[in-house]
């Protein structure tokens, strides 16, 4: 399609569209005007968050509102974490890059096949994923829409009973329920959800592309090792040699750039956070993405518990 061919860049050909969405959303080598607005969205979640202190005598409210400032958390922490850490993730990004351009330039037919696999199957999760998070976005900006389109909530809001439906509850130093200031704050809202729409995605399809990449990496090493000794043919000594230092180094700098999720499965997260700590166990990929992690774990662990009070109050109401 013309529209998405717009995202390739040649000299990334893994990376090109998700690099190209972490520019436009100032996640990549961010200008002055997108940490301002990165700065902007972290005022806003820091107003959520007074809104939930000002609302916490009344229970079903505050857990209502409580699952999108958790979310706007995530998005915001995910911005802030890439921005800051932007050196180690440039060295992932110029790795990627670098490997696979040696790999092609070689013209092995087995070696160019793993890659387009790997490549076809990140788009198809990229495009996928952006979509189903476009949809997510517009779905809660139109939500106030819908509540108003009913004709009982209609006539409520028009005689004042209750306030204008909102995209996010968040503290505002002005009247926020009518006016311009209800217009001023919708406005502000719109733009936050699509910068946190904007932010998960490109972030998250960047690590499932990454994720993708080391899979196929590792594909290609079982094959390189399968082919050490030559496919059947005699070889000498000294390129078996060399294709032997090669393969050690692919698999040394595989290990250094990201860690085996097996292990992590295997002891729990938390534990594997122990055991990185106390053996300093260096894999890049995985120290920027063990602290969005064990946030998520503590989100998630939140958001049980407050759908599980929300059940308990709907079914004993």
């Amino acid at each position: 399609m013309k529209f998405l061919s717009r995202f390739e860049d040649p000299n990334n050909r893994l990376l090109g569209p998700t690099l190209n969405g972490l520019q436009t959303w100032g996640l990549w080598k961010p200008k002055w005007k997108h940490k301002l607005f990165h700065l902007l969205a972290f005022i806003v979640v820091i107003m959520e968050y007074i809104e939930l202190w000002i609302i916490r005598s009344n229970l079903e409210l505050a857990l209502r509102n409580f699952s999108f400032t958790m979310l706007c958390t995530v998005s915001v922490f995910k911005a802030t974490t890439f921005v800051l850490w932007q050196k180690p993730w440039a060295e992932i990004i110029e790795y990627v890059t670098g490997l696979e351009k040696n790999q092609i330039s070689k013209k092995d037919k087995k070696t160019n096949a793993i890659i387009a696999e790997y490549t076809k199957y990140s788009r198809r999760v990229t495009y996928f994923y952006w979509g189903l998070v476009a949809v997510t976005v517009f779905i809660v900006i139109l939500r106030p829409l819908f509540s108003f389109m009913g004709i009982s909530n209609r006539t409520l809001i028009r005689n004042g009973s209750v306030p204008y439906p909102e995209i996010i509850s968040s503290w505002m130093p002005f009247n926020r329920t009518r006016g311009t200031g209800y217009w001023f704050t919708a406005i502000v809202h719109v733009l936050f959800c699509f910068y946190g729409g904007g932010v998960v995605a490109m972030f998250d399809s960047n690590v499932m592309v990454l994720m993708s990449f080391f899979v196929g990496q590792l594909k290609l090493l079982s094959w390189n090792c399968s082919r050490l000794f030559g496919d059947g043919e005699g070889i000498s000594y000294k390129a078996a040699l060399r294709r032997i230092k090669e393969c050690h180094q692919h698999h040394v700098d595989l290990v250094k750039y990201v860690v085996f999720s097996s292990l992590k499965a295997c002891i729990g997260y938390l534990f594997f956070l122990i055991y990185l700590f106390l053996f300093r166990f260096s894999a890049i990929l995985n120290s920027l993405l063990s602290p969005v992690m064990f946030l998520y774990v503590i989100i998630c662990s939140l958001m049980f518990c407050a759908s599980a009070v929300q059940l308990t109050t709907v079914m004993f109401s």
